[in-house]
This record gives structure tokens, C-alpha cells and sequence, in this order.
């Protein structure tokens, strides 16, 4: 049985992205296999794993306007075990497309649905902001990973985002869980980091993951290589990190 997880947060350059492609790559390392959804107009996971977005036939967007099928968007092994669906700027016109489209929350669940269970994990990249796609990724998802930066304001637009989760739980997929918080460029040796981090376990009564992802020149560097992290430099601080992490993700699976 599959596990969809949507890696999600409203707020810009917290390391949904960088989360989305490393977790992928090391589940697949780990001998899983995994889809990467690329839900994000920006389109910089499909370019972090080393793909051309603008020499793309078939993406995201031609799916959700029923222009491709499923099978006809995917492609296969973009590093060993990963498979990735890819998406570009033209996704940027999907919200406006479907405004007249019926059970529109749905489109991508219905999609998913006919390939899911060739896949151990299925990541799905949200775009920025609480948009008509980040709602397909939810109804599509079991559980929500939130990635936070730790940064003074990490508190900030999190509760509309678990108020979100809520409203999307009470209203279109009932088995939705936040699957946790995840701590994201983490610096040990700033108090700040350490503060907040004990900031959000306060005032949030959600699970929070053991690992924590540090701040990391050779994981800034790896996405202009097309590379995840852990075949760009597999020694790194980054790569043990999102090893780690998908140990835990693993580990909460069974």
C-alpha cells in the first residue's frame, strides 16, 4: 500500500522544494519506490532533478486539463527508483482553467488513483501558497509534512495551514493527518534556531520530527547540478540529514 505525502507550507523558501526532491531520492536509496508530483508553477523540482522544464510536451497542467493521461506525463526513473511528473510556468493558469470545473479538489486524487499502487511513496511538491492545486495535493494525500525555517517568524501562517488541513479533513478527504514538522536550515550554533525550535514545540501539538535539517552550502549547491543530495555529495551534512529523515518516514509507515 502506497503513502501519498504533500510537503506544504504557504510561506515561501522554508525547504519545501529541497524536502520534496532529497526525501524522494533517499526513500528511493533506500529501496522504496517513489513518484515526485511537481504541484509547484515555479517548477524547480522538476529542474532539481535535472530536467528541462521548458522542453516539456506533457506536464502537470495538461493532466489536470484532462489534455494527457497519467501515464503519458510520467517519467520514469529520473534518478534510479524515482519516478517524477514534472510541471512548468504553464501550471500558473491552472487555477484560473478550472474555476467553471466540477469536483475540480478532486481532478488529481482521480489521476493518482490509477498508478498508485505501483509506488512505495508518492511526494507531492506544493506551490507557496493555499491555492486551488495545494487543495488537490491534500485530497490526493494521506498526510501533510510541514516544513519550518528556523527563523523568528516559523510561527507565523502556521496556524492557517493546520486551519487549512482541517477544512480540507472536514470537507474533502476525511483521513488526512499532518504527517509532521520539519525543521529546516537549522544552525546549531545560533540560540535563535535552538529558540525556536522550542517555540513551535509549545505552542504546537503536532508531531515533530527528530531530524533536523541543517543550514548546508553543498545542499544549496546540488539542485544547479540537477542532482539530489545524497548523489551530489552523499557525505555531506545534508545527505546523512535527509537520509535520516527518510529512516524516519519509513519507520512511521510500518
Amino acid at each position: 500500500m502506497s503513502k501519498v505525502i504533500a510537503v506544504a507550507n504557504q510561506k515561501g523558501g522554508v525547504g519545501k522544494t529541497t524536502t520534496a526532491i532529497n526525501l524522494s531520492s533517499c526513500l528511493a536509496a533506500k529501496g522504496k519506490e517513489v513518484l515526485v508530483i511537481d504541484m509547484d508553477p515555479q517548477g524547480n523540482t522538476t529542474s532539481g532533478f535535472g530536467v528541462n522544464k521548458n522542453e516539456l510536451e506533457n506536464t502537470i497542467y495538461e493532466l489536470i486539463l484532462g489534455e494527457c493521461s497519467i501515464e503519458e506525463c510520467l517519467m520514469k526513473n529520473v534518478v534510479e527508483k524515482v519516478s517524477l511528473i514534472p510541471a512548468n510556468v504553464n501550471l500558473a493558469a491552472a487555477e484560473i482553467e478550472l474555476i467553471d470545473v466540477d469536483r475540480k479538489e478532486y481532478i488529481l486524487k482521480n489521476e493518482v488513483d490509477w498508478i498508485r499502487d505501483r509506488f512505495d511513496y508518492i511526494i507531492i511538491d506544493c506551490p507557496p501558497s493555499l491555492s486551488m492545486l495545494t487543495v488537490n495535493a491534500m485530497t490526493t494525500a494521506d498526510s501533510v509534512l510541514v516544513p519550518i525555517q528556523c527563523e523568528y517568524y516559523a510561527l507565523e501562517g502556521l496556524s492557517q495551514l493546520i486551519h487549512t488541513v482541517n477544512l480540507v479533513r472536514e470537507r474533502l478527504n476525511p483521513t488526512l493527518d499532518i504527517e509532521g514538522i520539519l525543521f529546516t536550515m537549522y544552525d546549531s550554533r545560533t540560540n535563535l534556531s535552538s529558540q525556536v525550535v522550542e517555540n513551535v514545540k509549545g505552542h504546537l501539538d503536532q508531531r515533530i520530527y527528530r531530524t533536523m535539517i541543517p543550514r548546508n552550502i553543498r545542499l544549496a549547491e546540488a539542485p544547479s547540478y540537477g542532482m539530489p543530495i545524497n548523489l551530489y555529495d552523499p557525505k555531506s551534512a545534508g545527505a546523512e540529514s535527509y537520509m535520516a529523515l527518510a529512516g524516519e518516514v519509513i519507520e512511521d509507515t510500518k
